[in-house]
């Protein structure tokens, strides 16, 4: 099952905007030692909106082949297109992924019964597990609980990235689902308490560059150890904060760089280098969790 800490993982390129392989692999491999859960490669942290379907496939096939089976890989395959949102999914079938995160329709503000209709249909034309992903601050469209709860009600539906930052959805959700259904935060700093209401982990952008601590935190949560794992969760609190000081993933691919963790924070547009005010707050956030 998948739970605890799973990281959101940035999409390393080089200057010339090309996707960098050595890069990918170092930061496989950190996750791989760190004890991180399973990897969400090109998700929003992952830039999936700037690459083209080809760069798409080939970075999730690059995740998996240098995994080599050490982790499990997700792979982000949202679309505001229900027939773009099956085409991703479909190029990936046979793949080797463990599941696809695939988030609401984004734009086009469809109803609730539109997001049913739409998860159904991706849902019912492929038999990987799917995990719906509900982030309204960029998606401008929020599935409201009564709407998971009957998607939880297919088959091939296994749980939710719940990123509204709203606590109560947790309790809210839960009373209308069978209890496996998979109930993940997507936000970082209120990811503790989530999971002190019944979450059973984060898909976290923090772990990019704190993945042993992150994992720590999961474990700590789900062992009910809250006194231990609310400290360390001060301790990142700031991290958390300001990996969005700017759009993300803009503060966490320099930090990924600053730690070493890949050779370049290059982005594509329209995402741009962090500002040197972004620098000195980051530089700050990550000497005061004990990083640099």
């Amino acid at each position: 099952m998948l739970r605890g800490s799973i990281v959101a993982m940035v999409t390393p390129m080089d200057e010339k905007g090309a996707i960098d392989q050595i890069s990918l692999k170092t930061l496989i491999d950190y996750h791989v030692v760190s004890g991180t859960s399973a990897i969400l490669a090109v998700g929003t942290t992952g830039e999936m909106s700037t690459l083209s379907k080809k760069e798409h496939r080939n970075v999730v096939g690059w995740v998996l082949e240098i995994s080599d089976g050490r982790i499990p890989v997700i792979a982000g395959t949202g679309a505001n297109s229900t027939y773009e949102a099956i085409s991703l999914m479909h190029r990936l079938n046979d793949s080797g992924i463990l599941a696809c995160l695939s988030v609401t329709p984004y734009y086009n503000c469809p109803s609730q019964e539109g997001l049913f209709q739409h998860f159904k249909a991706i849902a019912e034309s492929s038999d990987l597990p799917q995990i719906l992903y509900n982030i309204p601050a960029r998606t401008g469209c929020d599935m409201l609980p009564r709407t998971v709860a009957r998607l939880a009600e297919i088959k091939n539906i296994i749980g939710i990235k719940e990123a509204t930052g709203n606590l109560s959805r947790v309790s809210q959700i839960q009373e209308l689902v069978n209890a496996d259904f998979l109930l993940l935060s997507g936000d970082d700093a209120s990811a503790l308490d989530f999971m002190r209401l019944g979450g059973i982990g984060v898909i976290s952008v923090t772990a990019n560059v704190a993945a042993q601590e992150m994992t720590q935190l999961c474990a700590l949560a789900a062992s009910g150890n809250y006194s231990e794992a609310r400290r360390l969760n001060h301790r990142l609190m700031t991290l958390h904060q300001n990996l969005f000081f700017e759009p993300s993933p803009i503060p966490v691919k320099w930090a990924c760089k600053a730690l070493g963790l890949i050779t370049s924070d290059a982005l594509r547009l329209p995402m741009t280098p962090l500002s040197e005010g972004g620098r000195w707050v980051l530089r700050r956030a990550l000497k005061n969790a004990g990083f640099l």
